[in-house]
């Protein structure tokens, strides 16, 4: 008892040096409250300097300031706490009265009060949605909230670590749940298929801990970490117990749910007043296309702006449905939309073959980011090489292979999901074109090291009597247009 005393008083003196706070450590105080104290602070201002939470601010940079104004900021304290306590009797969540709770809610309802009308707006569309998957599922509908926590409901919200869509999914996660990313669509954008998603996860998680406190808490940093910090605590379950020992995050995860639900339910008593909606979401309708269709067109074919068409369908990341034969991928319009492009469907479809043949440049080939392999690595290798050859970033294979830096080994074995079409290159095929290549008296095969800022043409011009053509046919290039430093490419240098 007494090690975990001094070693508290320890983890309060760092947390003092660290942030600059000049605290004196009273041992004859519960050690234990300072240093939660110095945790609820520290969370406080991760939650408000968030870059995911600055998707509220885009939200909608057009509401009147007359809201910043009259909103309500200040309540007293026994009235947000008999407020709290009628949520805690609604929901199955464990919503307690905190003073770092109620500084947080009086932060929300000060900055970003002039947001809320149009997320609330937003809401209108998005909520009847997730609740019917939320009852599906039986899980308490209050969860939709913890859609305006993940992303201020921005469908196309990404997160810097790659977190994507409306319910924030990574791409192992997403894939885990049957969301489909291709190099046209991302169905962690699609508010439908990720809710269903999101809800399957959710299950999951509480499955696992009994407790819905404790699977938003895994939702946002893995089970694993919710698991550590109970173990941490002693053996505690209570989400207030443990937060102390939870990533910084996710430490102020919940009670920003909590703090959404109370302006949220309470809005109106804070003179928060939602504006109208862009669209209910059942003055909207669905149909299948049956071939390649662009936003364009369509705005153009149905008199609608591309920002609705983009509002409606946020899965399709170049504002193009396509058509594969093994996916049904379909077009959301609104209702009174829908018979016009029924009666002009044909008419659609033509134009849309007619420009598609005109087009100077053709469009991305359409490939599914659903095989997975493993890759050994070679002599020579670096995670930069790796990832062009694949058309994955570099941070994405740290991210499949769990690494925190960019070193490698010769033999070690990479997860990787790869996005290039035809990205290996059979070796008889490589030594087929090599033999056809005889030398002459005057020519000598040399290899060259590919240098930063190389391209074919500079190449070229280094050597006499070589064109551009010729390196092309020499060596196999997955993409001509970009060289990757270090390479080694073979020339046929004349004399």
């Amino acid at each position: 008892m007494n090690l975990q005393k001094y070693l508290l008083i320890f983890l309060n003196l760092v947390f003092c040096v660290v942030f600059g706070q000049e605290k004196e450590v009273d041992t004859t105080l519960s050690v234990q409250q300072n240093y939660s104290d110095m945790v609820d602070e520290l969370w406080l201002e991760t939650m408000y300097s968030s870059p995911l939470n600055n998707e509220i601010l885009a939200t909608d940079q057009t509401t009147e300031n007359t809201t910043k104004t009259s909103v309500v900021v200040d309540i007293p304290t026994a009235l947000l706490k008999e407020r709290l306590e009628a949520l805690n009797e609604q929901t199955p969540f464990h919503v307690e009265y905190n003073p770092i709770l109620e500084k947080l809610i009086k932060t929300y309802l000060k900055k970003r009060a002039v947001y809320y009308p149009k997320m609330m707006a937003r809401a209108a569309y998005y909520f009847p949605m997730f609740e019917a998957h939320l009852d599906k599922y039986d899980i308490p509908l209050e969860i939709k909230y913890l859609a305006v926590v993940e992303s201020a409901l921005n469908p196309r919200a990404k997160s810097g670590v790659g977190a994507t869509g409306i319910w924030q999914f990574m791409y192992q996660t997403g894939k885990q749940f049957d969301l489909q990313i291709s190099s046209y669509v991302d169905e962690r954008q699609d508010p439908v298929r990720s809710a269903e998603a999101a809800c399957k996860y959710l299950l999951t998680l509480y499955k696992v801990f009994n407790d819905w406190d404790l699977a938003l808490a895994a939702y946002n940093s893995g089970p694993g970490n919710v698991s550590k910090a109970i173990r941490r605590s002693g053996g505690h379950r209570n989400y207030w117990n443990i937060r102390p020992f939870l990533p910084r995050e996710t430490a102020g995860y919940l009670p920003a749910f909590y703090a959404t639900m109370y302006i949220f339910t309470y809005a109106v008593d804070h003179k928060i007043y939602p504006v109208s909606p862009l669209i209910q979401h059942f003055e909207t309708d669905t149909i299948q296309v049956k071939q390649l269709l662009t936003f364009e067109q369509l705005g153009e074919a149905l008199d609608l702006t591309i920002e609705m068409l983009q509002f409606l369908n946020p899965s399709y990341k170049l504002d193009i449905i396509p058509y594969v034969k093994s996916r049904n991928y379909s077009l959301r319009l609104p209702r009174t939309h829908m018979s016009d492009f029924i009666k002009n469907e044909q008419k659609i479809y033509e134009k849309a073959r007619e420009e598609l043949a005109q087009r100077e440049k053709p469009l991305p080939k359409y490939f599914e980011m659903n095989q997975r392999i493993r890759y050994k690595v070679r002599n020579g290798d670096y995670l930069g090489k790796i990832a062009y050859r694949y058309g994955v970033k570099v941070s994405e294979i740290k991210k499949w292979n769990g690494m925190r830096t960019s070193n490698i080994r010769v033999g070690q074995r990479l997860v990787i999901y790869p996005r290039r079409l035809n990205y290996t290159v059979s070796k008889s095929s490589t030594k087929k074109t090599n033999k056809k290549i005889k030398l002459k008296p005057t020519e000598k095969k040399i290899s060259y090291t590919i240098q930063d800022g190389d391209s074919l043409w500079i190449i070229a011009k280094k050597f006499p009597k070589v064109t551009i053509q010729q390196i092309k046919e020499w060596n196999s290039f997955q993409n001509p247009n970009h060289l990757n430093p270090g390479d080694k490419i073979f020339i046929y240098k004349r004399s």
